[in-house]
């Protein structure tokens, strides 16, 4: 059984611990959660990222308290709040949740949405911390109005402060802007960073739009078949992969064969850009290569890392642009067939067909092996759930 340890003074906010979660299905049991592991520290937030059926939601409502893992364990602060042998009820775990669908309450007004988690305050307390509370996410003129007179901003903001009054351990929020337009969902994940960050608030987003998580999240778990692929900043995560499935869900990319060699102790990759020096070792297909050997690699190139140059002998033709504002992003086709992706900016306006220059720019290369597209599938728990 789960033991409580002894508090650190850098004890982790949320403790997540090898967990397992399947569902009946019929005569069998399909595995949802397989080994997810991770922490937050105080103050921090983080996202689990993936596309829909990864298990990014059942691994919210079990740290929630709405489903029980059939193995591993869930830590918040130093106690454990679930695993098989021991279960603490949601209520009483210090979390709060907001929710997809926001679940105001329609008959009451905003103030008495946000006092509904405040119960055990006293009354004569509880005007002066919704008003904070409001005030906080920058909605304090709109007390009594009632859920259906506000936009769907302004919603998803009451249902944020209803969660942050009674001043949880963890804020979990399950895709909070799935229901709002794309144009406000980047800017509203922003203010909600900003307000987060504020109250200090540990916080856990679960979403499948990367925008989102790289606005939001200090830290992101790109989430496959029950199993975190990479738990990382974002900024690594696009940059430095740690797997092909990562570099294909995070951002745009190419990926163009390659052959790596090792040469007077430096590693270089050809590739039909030319010939480019390894600056430092990004993935395995490098790191466990052996001196002086020729390996047939795949490069990852990222839309910004080619560069527009009219100079340059390198040429693809453009197939395919899209305006976006301050940038076309292109995609050119290379003389051996091979596609590639370029952001290049607004006032270089080329025509489909027209051939353009480029050349490689970037101060790391991702390089995986040629069989890296082929995903291990996750193993189930050797035990058998309940």
């Amino acid at each position: 059984m789960p033991s409580n340890p002894p508090a650190t003074p850098d004890a982790a906010a949320l403790r997540v611990e090898d967990l397992h979660v399947a569902f009946p299905q019929g005569s069998r049991s399909t595995h949802v959660l397989v080994g997810l592991s991770f922490q937050l520290r105080p103050g921090e937030i983080g996202c689990l990222l993936g596309a829909s059926g990864c298990g990014k939601t059942t691994a919210l409502r079990t740290i929630a308290g709405f489903v029980r893992p059939d193995l591993g364990a869930v830590y918040i602060g130093e106690r454990c709040v679930a695993s098989p042998t021991r279960w603490i009820e949601p209520e009483q775990r210090g979390v709060g949740v907001v929710f997809q669908d926001y679940a105001l309450f329609p008959h009451l007004d905003v103030a008495a949405n946000v006092a509904f988690g405040l119960r055990s305050m006293p009354a004569a307390d509880r005007p002066a911390r919704v008003a904070s509370m409001l005030e906080l996410v920058g909605l304090p003129e709109i007390a009594r109005r009632f859920p259906h007179e506000l936009s769907g901003g302004q919603q998803q903001r009451v249902a944020l402060a209803r969660a942050l009054a009674p001043a949880p351990s963890i804020l979990l929020l399950d895709e909070p802007f799935s229901n709002l337009d794309p144009d406000l969902r980047e800017r509203l994940a922003l203010d909600l960073r900003d307000i987060l960050k504020r109250h200090g608030t540990t916080a856990l987003l679960v979403t499948h739009d990367q925008y989102e998580a790289f606005a939001l999240a200090d830290r992101v778990g790109v989430m496959d078949a029950g199993r975190i692929e990479q738990w990382d900043t974002p900024y690594r995560l696009y940059h430095q992969p740690a797997t092909r499935l990562v570099a294909d869900f995070v951002g745009l990319g190419t990926f163009l064969p390659g052959r790596l060699e090792h040469r007077d102790g430096n590693t270089l990759v050809h590739l039909e850009l030319g010939t480019l020096p390894i600056r430092a070792r990004t993935d395995q297909a490098i790191a466990g290569a052996s001196a002086n050997a020729r390996d047939e690699v795949i490069v990852l190139l990222r839309p910004d890392d080619v560069v527009h140059d009219d100079s340059s002998p390198l040429q693809g033709e453009v197939v395919r642009k899209a305006f976006r504002g301050a940038q076309f992003l292109y995609t050119l086709r290379l003389a051996s067939g091979q596609m590639l992706l370029a952001l290049v900016p607004s006032h270089h306006d080329h025509a489909v067909g027209e051939r353009i220059g480029v050349r490689f720019d970037a101060d790391h290369i991702v390089t995986f092996s040629p069989e890296a597209g082929a995903q291990a599938p996750a193993q189930p728990p050797t035990q058998t759930p309940r």
